[in-house]
């Protein structure tokens, strides 16, 4: 359907049929977009044909196309054919015109930029569909604001605007106005077509030079005055006023050699303004010529065609007026320096002043005005500084480390002339260097110690160090090797004794300054220093005597100890049985074992009988050491076990010939000892040791309460064997059991 049809209206645009119209009577209706859905009504089917109507025009902008679904239906409602989806497409009609997306379109192009130059784009659009005569656009330019040779050229296609001229001048035209046309159905006559504006603004450039509108000046002024304005140059500039190009620096070319005036720019009115900023001095000169250039804050640049122009100067006599004066300071800034914790009245310099007239310090008086840094005063008449405080650069206001102290000259006439004192505290050697740590650990490596030091001084008063012990008896034990500037290494000079030493050490810094340290070294006898828990000897001075009288005490204590134990041995040994017993059983029948239940005290040394339980594993004796004897098992010795608060004791034998027991349990002595000796050896070896493996002679080892015996015998060692045998072993028993025996008998 054409976009925008005149019609007739109901214009029939389409017929859709059913090939079944030829079996059936077929009904048509349709639904969707323009039939019973928005825009509602625009079109419709006969029912009995099949023909679809436009009931009005259509716009292809709002509507590009309609997609409705038709049915056909027999009249009892039966659809022999899938519904048809039918697209109606509008046909687009050349009624809108192209359009500028801004109203005014503004661009900057560089003055003197070379033809060929992008300067911007214009941008249109056209409604209508794309990709068509309809939408294809063409520009051009239609007019210029000023009406002169063509500056500027436009792409038809593109809509791009480049510079044309060669030569675009801001001086001349400083700003184009363009009047331009866009027109659709590529630029043919028939085509819509709309206008829009350009304005193109040309940047300024520095391509014009300031030139002075004098080129001589003259000006006077009182000798001594600083700070002074004595004249105001100025200059023409073409370019862009407030622009870089245009704003002026000055400078003084020559004449200036003492930097006694000095130019500057007043930024409002672009005029060079010349300043005296020292005094100058009649006898010296009675006129100055000063030579002053101009040029501009961007740099020049040379426009095409054009010759490069030279800097625009001009001259200035500037002639000096005789006053008379007051004394001048030599130099009128004095900078003194002084080291910290000077002594108070130390002297730092001289400040004098000269009167111009005489050139010389006669009748000059001097004094420092109140209100200033109290640290230096000023002699009146010789001029001669001296501290009236001691300067450290870690007090109050002094931390800054400068003063300036203003000082007053004065002459017999009362002229008065002003300098300036510049108090600088510098760096001195007032800390002694001291060692960081002095408690240190060594163990029997011998690993060397590095000592460190520090110094707060600043160079040259602090690093390098040199260490050296003071004490020449521990000097000849120990030594000091050199690390680094700051550091040592303290060793033994050989194999000295464990103990502490307290070393006097003196470090000297680079400026002399001699600090004394004591290190404390513990050398003890480890192999980490956690191990080592101060109980090492004491042997720095003195205490070497204490340390060889704790050496005796430990080995008197061994000895004495020794000697009970010979002693408790040889009263078991003293008794004398009535029976005798055989070589075989007279060796290794008590044997030190570990306790294996907690135990109770015996009371009255007694041995208490009880029956005897084959295999729980001997006699026991309690004694104070909390130890227990255990007798190995030897033929024709019977093995009996008690009950008694879980422990074992040692069964009670009866003589000539006691009522016989059954014992399944029977071994000959040496086939149990040669079994027993070895284990229990490591049990003992083991119980007298500490945690670290260290020999203890009192430690022990408990064991958990196993319980009592079994009724049902042992399963251990013995259990397996058969062979009886009487108590006739008892008459032969050996001397220390007997002793043994009969120390435990109540009397």
């Amino acid at each position: 359907m054409i976009e925008n049809s005149l019609g007739p209206f109901p214009l029939q645009i389409q017929q859709v049929q059913s090939d079944t119209a030829q079996n059936y009577t077929i009904y048509y209706s349709a639904s969707g977009p323009g039939i019973d859905q928005d825009p509602k009504g625009l079109f419709y089917i006969e029912r009995e044909t099949g023909n679809i109507f436009a009931t009005r025009a259509v716009d292809r902008e709002q509507y590009p196309s309609f997609q409705i679904i038709c049915f056909a239906t027999t009249p009892d409602g039966y659809s022999p054919e899938v519904p048809l989806v039918h697209t109606i497409r509008i046909e687009d009609d050349n009624d809108n015109a192209p359009y500028f997306t801004q109203d005014l379109f503004e661009f900057c192009v560089p003055e003197n930029s070379r033809p060929g130059v992008v300067v911007g784009k214009v941008i249109a659009e056209d409604r209508d569909e794309p990709y068509t005569l309809h939408t294809t656009l063409k520009y051009r330019i239609v007019s210029q604001t000023p009406p002169i040779t063509p500056a500027f050229s436009l792409h038809g296609d593109t809509g791009v605007i480049s510079v044309l001229l060669p030569q675009l001048d801001r001086e001349l035209v400083p700003s184009y106005t363009l009047l331009v046309e866009v027109r659709d159905m590529a630029g043919q006559p028939f085509g819509l077509c709309t206008t829009g504006t350009v304005v193109i603004k040309i940047e300024d450039t520095n391509d014009n030079a300031p030139s002075f509108k004098q080129l001589q000046y003259e000006t006077r002024v009182e000798e001594n005055r600083v700070s002074v304005e004595i004249l105001r140059v100025s200059v023409v500039d073409l370019d862009e006023p407030g622009s870089p190009g245009s704003g002026a620096v000055y400078e003084i070319i020559r004449g200036n050699d003492d930097q006694a005036f000095e130019i500057t720019t007043d930024k409002n009115t672009n005029e060079g303004i010349l300043c005296v900023v020292k005094g100058l001095d009649y006898e010296a000169a009675k006129q100055r010529i000063l030579v002053i250039g101009v040029n501009n804050e961007a740099p020049y640049l040379l426009a095409p065609h054009s010759q490069q122009l030279s800097q625009s100067t001009c001259s200035v006599t500037v002639h000096v007026l005789d006053v008379d004066e007051g004394p001048v300071f030599k130099p009128c800034l004095l900078r003194l320096d002084v080291k910290e914790c000077e002594d108070v009245g130390t002297a730092i310099g001289r400040f004098v002043a000269e009167d111009p007239e005489t050139g010389n310090s006669e009748g000059i008086r001097y004094r420092i005005p109140p209100g200033q840094c109290n640290w230096i005063n000023i002699d009146d008449k010789s001029g001669e500084v001296r501290t009236v405080r001691v300067l450290d650069r870690d007090i109050g206001e002094m931390r800054r480390g400068q003063c300036n102290v203003t000082v007053l000259a004065i002459d017999r006439n009362g002229k008065t002339g002003t300098g300036t004192i510049q108090v600088c505290i510098v760096p001195g050697n007032k800390n002694f260097p001291r060692i960081m740590q002095t408690d240190y650990i060594m163990c029997r490596d011998r690993k060397p110690i590095c000592l460190t030091a520090e110094d707060s001084d600043e160079a040259p008063y602090s690093a390098p160090f040199v260490y050296r012990i003071t004490d020449q008896r521990l000097a000849s034990m120990w030594k000091l090797t050199p690390h680094d500037d700051n550091s040592w290494y303290l060793s033994p000079k050989s194999d000295i004794p464990y103990g502490i030493y307290e070393i006097p050490v003196s470090v000297t810094d680079n400026g002399g300054k001699i600090g004394e340290n004591t290190v404390r070294v513990n050398l003890c006898d480890c192999v980490t220093p956690t191990e080592c828990d101060g109980r090492t000897r004491q042997l720095s001075g003195g205490n070497v005597t204490l340390g060889l009288w704790a050496i005796l005490a430990m080995i008197l204590g061994s000895l004495l100890l020794l000697l009970i134990l010979i002693t408790i041995c040889g009263c078991c040994g003293a008794g004398v049985m009535h029976r005798q017993v055989t070589d075989d059983c007279a060796n290794h029948n008590l044997i030190i074992s570990n306790t294996e239940a907690p135990g109770e005290e015996v009371m009255d040394h007694n041995i208490i009988p009880l029956q005897n339980t084959c295999g729980q594993g001997g006699y026991g004796v309690k004694t104070g050491e909390q130890q227990t004897f255990e007798m190995a098992k030897g033929r024709g010795h019977t093995l009996e076990s008690v009950k008694g608060g879980g422990h074992q004791t040692l069964g009670s034998v009866k003589e000539g010939g006691g009522q016989p027991m059954m014992d399944t349990c029977r071994y000959s002595y040496s086939e149990w000892h040669n079994f027993t000796h070895p284990r229990l050896g490591e049990k003992v070896h083991l119980c007298r040791q500490d945690e670290e493996q260290k020999h203890s002679e009192d430690y022990l080892l408990s064991y958990n309460y196993e319980g009592k015996g079994s009724l049902a015998g042992s399963v251990g060692c013995c259990s397996d064997q058969h062979e009886e045998e009487a108590l006739d072993f008892l008459d032969q028993l050996e001397p220390k059991f007997r002793t043994l025996a009969e120390t435990c008998i109540k009397r």
